[in-house]
């Protein structure tokens, strides 16, 4: 294929989850077929996206302040093309373009194989914006652009059949479907190819897939990833709780090569809000499979998703929550105030908590789960755990840094050419974020 932009230059800026960050690679993949090189900074580029996010109201309020300080640039550089896609652009549509007269096209989550046509007609002038249904079945081939880095992440299924009150997932990314387990293995093994050696699988409910052809559930396909040559270390997220079943559990206990790490969003400690949220599951029902993932994987960093103030959460559901973190011990959480997103039957839902409310039980968790991180990560010191050495530390000073086999981010100091190689580190010190360590050896048994 003749590359009609050649020396032509891209800037793809992500916004929100893994499954974005997955599908800008695929932009990048189709970009460079059409001979366009990376830029660093706006000022570089000839043509700017935005992958955006709506499943949060922060996420989509970055995204207008974002586009909106590309006015003067757009002005400057009248030529330079500017488009929005992702989450936001199927919520959102042609609403984008009559706001943002600077934009010049949209397109949603299942138009990204249409980007040279609609790229084209950017160039002629032609404003556009398409965001068609998802679709029901499939998911477009398109190859992401190969890893640069040790670490890669492989979509395995989209889209999402649960319908939570306050998700607007199902909406913007359509229902479940899922990729070709052979599809899923090439893509892993041309990414090992690469030099990739940790592979993160992505989908909105992993525990859902299902590949019709080959009669693979998530556990098998887990299973066959890692088998693949060359593959040393596999990950995946996100698990839905009321879908985790006794089987994955196993694979993850039987096979070494899959991570003791585990996301699995709770979302709230009070059954009567995980009622109203439509989660499928009781409290008592959760804490269980977290006790049967801790009798079979001790050791395992456990990671959830919470939400506070959503409509009519009670003092009394909040201090719920507040003492699940406790039970459950997690190792990492990601936490959110309540918003009310389009298309969700919560958004009809009364007694709204004030914002006030919501921040100061924001506040109040976050801060539990940091009590609750340093206790678990000192509780480390004095244990060798396995890192991928991934580079040179943040702070530099002879420091490298690289994620354990539980996910936690190490830091010790070594030579720079340690890069890729797995390293035996003993854990000297434990932080919120992250651990500090002493190196004992290398993989080939070299000591320093």
């Amino acid at each position: 294929m003749k590359a009609p932009h050649s020396e032509k230059r891209v800037l793809i800026t992500t916004f929100g989850c893994q499954m974005n960050e997955y599908d800008s690679s695929r932009m990048a993949g189709l970009l460079a077929e059409m001979g366009y090189a990376a830029a660093d900074r706006p000022e570089q580029a000839d043509l700017i996206l935005l992958n955006t996010c709506s499943v949060r109201e922060h996420a989509a309020h970055k995204v207008y302040s974002y586009v909106g300080a590309l006015k003067g640039l757009k002005r400057k550089r009248p030529g330079l093309i500017i488009g929005v896609g992702g989450c936001l652009a199927q919520q959102e549509g042609q609403r984008l373009l009559d706001h943002i007269p600077h934009l010049d096209l949209v397109f949603g989550t299942d138009a990204i194989e249409r980007l040279p046509e609609l790229i084209d007609q950017a160039a002629q002038g032609k404003r556009r914006s398409f965001t068609p249904k998802p679709k029901s079945a499939g998911i477009p081939a398109l190859k992401p652009a190969p890893s640069a880095s040790l670490k890669a992440m492989v979509t395995v299924m989209q889209g999402c059949d649960n319908f939570c009150t306050y998700c607007v997932v199902p909406y913007v990314r359509g229902r479940e479907r899922s990729r070709p387990a052979w599809e899923v293995i090439a893509e892993v093994e041309a990414q090992v190819e690469a030099g990739v050696r940790e592979v993160t699988l992505l989908g909105q409910n992993v525990n859902s897939y299902q590949d019709a052809d080959s009669g693979l559930d998530f556990p098998g396909l887990l299973a066959r990833v890692a088998g693949v040559r060359g593959l040393w270390r596999v990950r995946f997220t996100t698990s839905h709780p009321k879908d985790l079943s006794p089987r994955l559990i196993e694979v993850m206990a039987s096979e070494d090569k899959v991570m003791e790490q585990l996301h699995l969003p709770v979302q709230s400690g009070s059954d009567r809000v995980l009622k109203a949220m439509r989660r499928g599951y009781t409290r008592a029902q959760y804490l269980a499979k977290v006790a049967d993932i801790r009798a079979k994987l001790p050791g395992v960093a456990l990671g959830s998703d919470f939400i506070v103030g959503f409509p009519g959460e009670s003092q009394e559901d909040f201090e719920a929550s507040l003492s699940l973190l406790d039970e459950a011990g997690y190792d990492f959480l990601f936490s959110f105030k309540y918003s009310d997103r389009p298309f969700t039957k919560a958004l009809k839902l009364i007694d709204k908590l004030p914002d006030h409310v919501k921040a100061a039980r924001l506040d109040a968790l976050q801060a539990r789960q940091r009590d609750i991180s340093l206790a678990l990560h000192q509780d480390m010191v004095g244990q060798v755990v396995e890192v991928l050495v991934e580079g040179p530390a943040k702070k530099g000073q002879g420091q490298l840094t690289g994620r354990c086999r539980t996910g936690q981010a190490v830091n010790f100091t070594g030579a720079p050419q340690m890069k890729g190689r797995l390293a035996q580190v003993r854990v000297t010190q434990g932080f919120v974020h992250s651990l500090k360590g002493r190196l004992i050896e290398l993989e080939e048994g070299a000591s320093q």
